[in-house]
């Protein structure tokens, strides 16, 4: 009990601070909640266009043929995202396996990919690789990359993107998201805007957008403005926090095709692959990704709100527009970045007692350190957050599949910085 009080105590300055960025940010949720419900109801409307019933949600076996579940299911997504075709399992273990795949499948020995939107997110450095370097990587079979970096501020180097596209090169890459970089994610329209420049040049150029954290952040999708491949994963936003485990890619037909001989072989792709149960967690974790996005993304305009008043630097501002779920702190050094992230973890309703610390995890170029007391292990549509240690020591929060896990988040991590000695509230609130 005095435990409780002591710590109620410690929290009335950080509550006080909440309510101060919550009076502040009023519009930017209203904003969002209107995002989320035209999103709701998009995607319920894909849902009865397709005719989705109950009987859709039994599992299948084997070589899960004639699986009309599986099928009604890649109908959905497609006109959820307003795509020609859409390949939606859990046989994708990871995003950057789904990624993986897409590109795999579109790519040929000779042909080139360019990513116009600078260097892509960590774990994808291993799948492009180095020639010869024996891993399968897309260097290893002969296919060329080449990256333009971004603007100082951030934007597109349209110049250098004009120079750099030769006969050779097949793909544009766009990652959405910052990843680890401190810079703005790209928004839809921006996503189209670099469709029709790129078409402009080159008609037959492959536009593919790591589309990871940013379905249903907007009102449109990347395949609704021109993308010709998108790719996700299942445990980020478009699984609603109740998908197990999977992956999609959508947009052309014969891209998506060509993707799904990638993941399981040639002459068999789409056709077979038995769901084993997940088809109602994925068809319902559809159904909430909207509502769910909606909270995560209202926790970091939260975040960033209370942040800025306490003198750090945050991307976006708390009354930017969001276009994917990540709200990037600068920190400027480890220890204060490292508490953070520890806050986060004591936040979570599975192993709150877990303390992390940065080890070097697998496909990362730096040492990480991830809070992740998840429902759903890596599931960073609920309350997470993640940091690679090296300068300028910026944490990526991300999720919360209700704002009042994301507020809690940030008062327990807040709390964490103030105990630890890094901060000091009472002489922001005035």
């Amino acid at each position: 009990m005095s435990e409780q009080l002591d710590r109620n105590q410690r929290w009335e300055p950080l509550i006080a601070l909440a309510e101060l960025a919550e009076e502040e940010a009023a519009e930017a949720f209203k904003r969002t909640d209107r995002i989320a419900e035209s999103n709701q109801w998009k995607v319920i409307e894909a849902f009865k266009r397709n005719g989705v019933s109950d009987f859709h949600f039994a599992g299948s076996t084997g070589y899960g043929y004639n699986d009309r579940g599986r099928e009604v299911l890649d109908l959905v997504y497609a006109d959820a995202m307003g795509a020609e075709a859409a390949l939606v399992r859990p046989h994708f273990a990871s995003g950057t396996h789904t990624i993986s795949c897409a590109l795999f499948g579109v790519l040929r020995p000779g042909d080139e990919l360019l990513y116009v939107t600078g260097k892509p997110y960590d774990t994808l450095h291993k799948v492009i690789g180095k020639k010869g370097d024996g891993t399968g990587s897309l260097a290893d079979f002969g296919i060329e990359y080449r990256e333009v970096d971004l603007l100082p501020e951030g934007g597109l180097d349209w110049r250098a993107i004009e120079a750099a596209i030769t006969t050779r090169t097949k793909v544009i890459g766009v990652q959405r998201s910052r990843g680890y970089a401190w810079r703005a994610s790209f928004s839809v329209a921006e996503i189209g805007e670099i469709v029709s420049r790129v078409k402009t040049l080159r008609e037959d150029l492959i536009v593919f957008v790591d589309n990871c954290y940013g379905e249903f952040t907007e009102l449109l999708e990347p395949t609704e403005v021109g993308a010709d491949l998108i790719a996700g994963s299942l445990i980020k936003n478009p699984g609603g926090g109740i998908a197990e485990t999977g992956g999609y890619i959508a947009g052309k037909r014969e891209l998506v095709e060509a993707a799904s001989y990638r993941l399981t072989a040639p002459g068999i792709g789409g056709d077979v692959g038995a769901m084993l149960g997940t088809l109602r967690s994925i068809f319902q974790g559809l159904f909430l990704s909207p509502h769910m996005v909606g909270q995560a993304i209202k926790g970091s305009i939260l975040a960033a709100a209370m942040f800025e008043k306490l003198g750090f630097e945050t991307k976006p501002a708390w009354n930017e527009s969001r276009t994917d779920l990540i709200q990037a702190v600068r920190f400027g050094q480890a220890e204060p970045l490292i508490a953070f992230v520890q806050g986060i973890q004591q936040a979570a309703a599975v192993d709150a007692h877990a303390v992390p610390e940065p080890w070097d995890m697998p496909g990362y170029d730096n040492p990480v350190i991830m809070a992740a007391g998840t429902f759903m292990q890596g599931g960073s549509l609920e309350l997470s957050a993640d940091a690679p240690i090296r300068e300028p020591y910026i944490a990526y929060m991300q999720g919360g599949l209700t704002y009042g896990h994301a507020k809690y988040g940030v008062l327990t991590a807040l709390d964490k910085l103030v105990s630890s000695g890094f901060i000091v509230i009472k002489p922001y609130i005035t």
